[in-house]
């Protein structure tokens, strides 16, 4: 009788190597019946991900090394190890490394599943597909990412 649960290792998992991060999925949408995926995302330094919202998922980020900057509806967030952070469907948001964080992990939770289906479906793409505006804006909007824009400014204080 096949077992009734996943184990994954550590660095295990299907995993995604991108520029500015390195993404393993460690609950897969498969595993849960669509319901929710958990991911571990090690960031780069130049991690930056735009401003956007999901209408129907929300996201959950919990950082396990390192310190990542949030904006979450109109407010800026430092989000160091042991932070939590749940961002709910509709609820605009961006993330960028923190200044002189070299690298950074986080775990993530997407509820319901489907973020590693996406990663799956860029990993089979080349440049040609990704500078595809057409292809692009279907693939988001089949996955739930309503992109707003880049990273908002930071004031300084």
């Amino acid at each position: 009788m096949a077992p009734r649960y996943s184990l994954v290792l550590p660095g295990g998992g299907p995993n995604y190597g991108w520029s500015a991060d390195h993404t393993f999925v460690k609950v897969s949408s498969a595993d849960t019946g669509g319901q929710y995926t958990v991911m571990e995302d090690n960031l780069k330094a130049n991690f930056a991900l735009g401003l956007h919202l999901h209408r129907y998922h929300a996201e959950t980020f919990y950082i396990l090394e390192g310190s990542v900057d949030f904006y979450v509806d109109d407010d800026w967030m430092t989000a160091t190890t042991g932070t939590c952070l749940h961002v709910p469907p509709g609820t605009k948001h961006a993330c960028i490394m923190s200044q002189g964080c070299e690298a950074a992990r986080m775990l993530m939770i997407y509820q319901p599943s489907g973020f590693d289906q996406f990663l799956a479906e860029l990993a089979q793409m080349d440049e040609a597909d990704f500078a595809d505006e057409a292809r692009m804006a279907a693939l988001n909007d089949k996955y739930d990412i309503v992109s707003i824009g880049p990273v908002p400014e930071r004031a300084v204080s």
